[in-house]
């Protein structure tokens, strides 16, 4: 079922860059033949202070420390520090779709060697459905070449909502530091050119290294609020986008809406040394195992009917049944209401 009318325009989409690295010339140089078509919100790490560094041609927005503290203000839980600094552009941005790249990222390229457009292929993950309700053998149905299955309830083909695109990495694969310290030569050379809607009732890590969403939908479900004690400037030294996946994936299901996880790829660069982020990560591993359980036995009332409110309710729970376990779990509740208000606030005024 090949999706021949998708009608997404190239003004709908934001490209969302939260900048760690000064130098983002080869980056953007890279990636220039596929994001010159669109505007650019490049947030830059508060903690950097080198200048930074952005090459001509771009259609883009670069916001600062400055920026961020005029909107936020000093009395916000919400720390916009490391990679946490892209939820800024999440906030900001007033288009219908964001996709969001880590800046030590490159265009991968496909089985035939051609260059992967990351953009074209999240919008096609976003704009045909989501089939979470009964598992498609033959992955996501509305891709090229593929379709239904036999068996497949011809009541459930109509599909709902994709709300979430979340894409892979080739080279250096998003392990924890664990792994990653017990395998430093492996690098993830498979490229698996599928897409699978997560099932209902599914959770997965979400990494938010290349991921793509629709803003309008889960814009406030997606936010900055666990942060470990020792986090680094690495992605094996944070939780915060794994603690937003379980959030946003609740929010999905109650919602009736769809993720979905495969193509498109992008080429991951080396950085970091994973034994000297172990002892930062390792607290998040152990707060998975309890994390895990209390998602999957959450349920949200019927009553709610918005991402932002399922984030409130949810918030709640957190802080009644994990706040006694660990303060992280006490700060992230208090955080996840703060982005809601603040999302609200910054919504109510133009950009």
């Amino acid at each position: 079922m090949a999706h021949s009318s998708i009608n997404v325009k190239d003004d709908e989409v934001d490209i969302v860059i939260g900048a760690l690295q000064p130098d983002l010339t080869s980056f953007m140089n890279e990636w220039r033949p596929i994001f010159s078509r669109f505007h650019l919100i490049i947030v830059k790490d508060p903690d950097l202070k080198q200048e930074l560094q952005v090459p001509e041609g771009f259609n883009v927005d670069v916001y600062t420390k400055p920026d961020i503290d005029r909107v936020v203000g000093s009395s916000s839980s919400i720390l916009f520090s490391g990679y946490s600094c892209r939820y800024f552009g999440f906030l900001v941005s007033r288009k219908k779709y964001i996709v969001s790249i880590d800046d030590d990222c490159l265009p991968a390229k496909d089985n035939n060697g051609s260059i992967v457009d990351v953009v074209a292929q999240h919008v096609v993950n976003l704009a045909t459905p989501a089939t979470p309700f009964f598992f498609n053998t033959l992955y996501d149905p509305y891709q090229k070449g593929a379709d239904f299955v036999r068996g497949y309830p011809f009541s459930l083909r109509s599909g709902v909502t994709c709300a979430l695109s979340c894409g892979l990495w080739l080279n250096l694969a998003d392990f924890d530091a664990p792994t990653q310290a017990l395998k430093p030569e492996h690098r993830n050379t498979r490229y698996v050119d599928a897409v699978m809607t997560v099932p209902v009732g599914a959770f997965m890590p979400m990494s938010g290294i290349n991921i793509a969403f629709d803003r309008e939908l889960v814009g406030p479900a997606l936010f900055p609020a666990l942060r470990l004690a020792g986090e680094g400037k690495l992605r094996w030294e944070t939780m915060e986008d794994i603690w937003c996946g379980m959030c946003v994936k609740v929010a999905c299901d109650h919602l009736g809406i769809g993720v979905k996880s495969g193509i498109p790829y992008v080429w991951r660069t080396e950085r970091g040394n994973a034994i000297d982020s172990l002892r930062k990560e390792w607290e998040g591993v152990k707060l998975m195992e309890e994390v895990v359980p209390f998602f999957q036995s959450l349920k949200l009332k019927r009553s709610t009917v918005k991402a932002e409110d399922c984030v409130v309710e949810i918030a709640k729970e957190v802080k009644e049944q994990l706040g006694k376990s660990d303060p992280v779990f006490t700060r992230a509740a208090e955080a996840m209401v703060d982005w809601v208000r603040l999302w609200k606030a910054v919504g109510s005024t133009s950009s």
